[in-house]
């Protein structure tokens, strides 16, 4: 928690860990640099990050040429502090999404960003990008598929919540079903353990696009890593009669 510096090398080496596995996007939790549970302003303040802050660089130093890193971090904007994800390169920077729903408490110290989930093209295809409670909001990965995103980077930090034993997390259904009806694999980076009382799900998954979950963190803690089949964002396609997009009847939805 606030130890952006350790964060930042247990990132890195989190990286190295995955592309020697050989992944060519790699997604990390949400606010990973800095930790989620402030007590106030002031210390998430301290471990906000701003875009053109130098250490950017170690952390792409660590992507060979190709890999793409979807990394959560406090933003530092001036005025306002964002619940950010930035989309990296070895190269460059390709963009920064903000986080427009915000959780809980988070509206103490975050201001909300102004777009559903945004649309990235990257080295590995259009890659949409939105963080957490994002997702629970069905329009958002619709309108990414809609918009021709070929793969969801979903960072998030799920609080851990009851549940029927055996069953998988609410929001990881909640995944799986936006995965299924928009044909939109979707790559998810949970929180695991516990930070000041506040325990998390650890879901930790990569779901493929029928909505199925082809890998998991073993444990909660670690890295998933498994192979996608990426559709073209205009392939909805429910052999031999069906499509997705193409039979929605968006004129009787109000």
């Amino acid at each position: 928690m606030g130890e952006v510096a350790a964060n930042i090398d247990t990132l890195r080496e989190a990286l190295a860990e995955a592309v020697a596995a050989g992944a060519r996007l790699v997604v990390a939790p949400e606010l990973c640099l800095s930790g989620y549970v402030f007590a106030d302003e002031r210390e998430a303040r301290a471990a906000a990050v701003r875009r053109d802050d130098p250490r950017w660089g170690r952390i792409r130093a660590a992507l060979p040429a190709g890999v793409v890193a979807v990394v959560g971090y406090a933003e530092d904007a001036g005025d306002h502090l964002f619940n950010t994800a930035a989309i990296l390169t070895r190269s460059h920077r390709i963009g920064d999404y903000r986080k427009s729903h915000l959780w809980g408490s988070e509206t103490r110290f975050f201001t909300r960003g102004d777009a559903a989930g945004e649309i990235f093209d990257t080295p590995v295809g259009r890659l949409g990008v939105a963080v957490c409670y994002d997702n629970e909001f069905p329009e958002v990965p619709r309108r990414l598929a809609l918009a021709g995103a070929e793969i969801l980077a979903l960072p998030v930090n799920w609080p851990l919540v009851d549940r029927p034993v055996g069953e998988h997390a609410p929001e990881t259904i909640q995944a799986m079903a936006a995965a299924r009806t928009s044909r939109l694999a979707t790559v998810i980076a949970d929180r695991h353990g516990e930070e000041r009382g506040v325990p998390w799900t650890g879901g930790t998954a990569i779901i493929d696009d029928d909505g199925w979950i082809t890998a998991e963190a073993p444990d909660g803690a670690g890295l998933a890593l498994t192979t996608l089949r990426l559709r073209h964002p205009s392939d909805k396609s429910l052999p031999p009669h069906n499509d997705l997009f193409g039979d929605r009847r968006p004129d009787l939805y109000g």
